[in-house]
């Protein structure tokens, strides 16, 4: 299989580039160039695992690097500006959803202007669980849920609208909604752990907020096996199904980390301290991930406290 792969340097990109070519898959790695950058296709590029084609150029800006997705047999687009990177001002919201939208629109007329016979027959692309709106209850949140009406929420849903239109194309789409991705190395996980030890771990806010993660060998897998699974279309939840609370959450760090887990970070702190991405830190719901496991996915990492030990 030819794939084409954006955000191919990132954190899940090169898990995911590098799992295709273990497999015998021929990747193309869409990367970032200078003001010059080239469409030609070359062979390997700083930060791209060993064995990925180099694509210059960038998925926010329509440009020669689209020709290279044509001939492909499946695009995974993963490509899109940090959420947890800055706090949220006005401008940072608005690259955090054009990134998504604009470049999700950009990679489907890519599609779109490949010969009819030589575009991908699949495209797989990112999408999150804060698709769905916050939730302490109990309730599950399978794939054909009603999106919630966050900031988030609605880039979601205008992120997956975009990836749609390639249906029209004859394009098979999946819309992976992911959870927290924790995995040696992630960012998110790095954050959460550093207060534990510096014995200063706890959970945060009320400690009932839900926390739908999935480790970083199951998201790598959820995207091979959409790619692989024909039936497979629409919304599929990338989640561990052994979604926890933030209080089980901490537990469960200070367990792996060998450190206590009783200090509470507050509301309020965190507010002052993170800005309005403290909402979502301090909020959750219980994603579950149906389509995955009705398709006969099988999870490598399905039990927190195994998948941190691995982790950390």
């Amino acid at each position: 299989m030819k794939v084409f792969v954006t955000g191919a340097t990132g954190y899940v990109g090169r898990a995911v580039a590098a799992a295709l070519v273990a497999r015998g898959d021929e990747v193309r790695g869409l990367t970032r160039g200078g003001a010059g950058a080239a469409a030609s296709v070359h062979g390997g590029g700083a930060g791209l695992p060993k064995g990925v084609q180099r694509v210059e150029g960038d998925c926010m800006l329509r440009g020669p690097w689209s020709t290279a997705v044509s001939g492909c047999d499946a695009v995974v687009h993963l490509a899109g500006e940090t959420i947890g990177g800055r706090r949220w001002s006005r401008a940072q919201k608005a690259l955090i959803r054009e990134s998504r939208v604009a470049g999700t629109r950009n990679v489907v007329a890519a599609i779109e202007t490949s010969p009819a016979d030589l575009r991908p027959r699949v495209l797989a692309c990112a999408s999150g669980v804060d698709y769905y709106p916050f939730d302490e209850s109990e309730r599950a949140y399978a794939e054909d849920a009603a999106p919630g009406d966050t900031f988030l929420a609605g880039v979601c849903t205008a992120w997956e609208a975009e990836a749609a239109a390639a249906r029209r194309l004859g394009t098979r789409v999946v819309s992976v909604r992911s959870g927290v991705v924790l995995g040696r190395d992630a960012e998110a996980l790095e954050k959460m752990a550093q207060p534990f030890r510096l014995f200063a771990g706890g959970p945060i806010g009320s400690g009932r907020q839900w926390f739908s993660w999935v480790h970083l060998a199951d998201v790598v897998g959820a995207y091979l096996h959409a790619l692989d699974t024909a039936a497979l279309a629409g919304a599929v939840n990338a989640v561990s199904p052994g979604a926890v609370r933030a209080r089980d959450l901490a537990r469960a760090l200070g367990r792996a980390l060998r450190r206590p887990s009783w200090a509470p970070v507050p509301g309020l702190a965190l507010r002052a301290v993170a800005g309005g991405i403290a909402t979502y830190l301090l909020s959750g719901r219980r994603a579950v991930p149906g389509a995955l496991e009705q398709s006969g996915y099988r999870f490598r990492a399905p039990e927190i406290g195994a998948a941190l030990a691995a982790s950390l």
